[in-house]
């Protein structure tokens, strides 16, 4: 399984050369694990730059791989994340839905670049 960060699914859909690590798993749509909390983040920003058509449109696809609600399992796990690594909410929702599926956890967002069993990748 891969979980891809908002930052990764907004690259694939503007069609950045920084998606090219992860490009392939996406095209794998069926291995893909989304987060709710991320498709409201990439929602949010496609609707902000975009159009709320380009916006369903991307999350339609996004819809195409395995969407994780967010439990009560879930939850916990987030709030011990938040404060042992001293992220944002979402970001720690985003990690603990990754460790429960033990996913592959691709982003750009640099504040994850030193937890282990995240791939970080600096944009060029």
């Amino acid at each position: 399984m891969t979980l891809l960060d908002s930052s990764c699914w907004l690259e694939y859909f503007a069609g950045s050369e920084n998606c090219k690590e992860y490009k392939k798993e996406i095209e794998n749509i069926s291995n893909v694990i989304i987060p709710t909390i991320i498709i409201y983040e990439v929602f949010k920003k496609l609707l902000m730059e975009t159009t709320e058509d380009n916006a369903l449109i991307a999350i339609a696809h996004m819809e195409l791989g395995k969407v994780i609600d967010i439990d009560s399992e879930i939850a916990i796990s987030a709030a011990k994340f938040s404060v042992h690594y001293k992220i944002p909410m979402a970001d720690s929702i985003i990690l603990a839905v990754s460790k429960k599926f033990s996913s592959k956890f691709y982003t750009h967002d640099e504040h994850f670049s030193n937890i282990p069993d995240v791939i970080y990748i600096p944009k060029i």
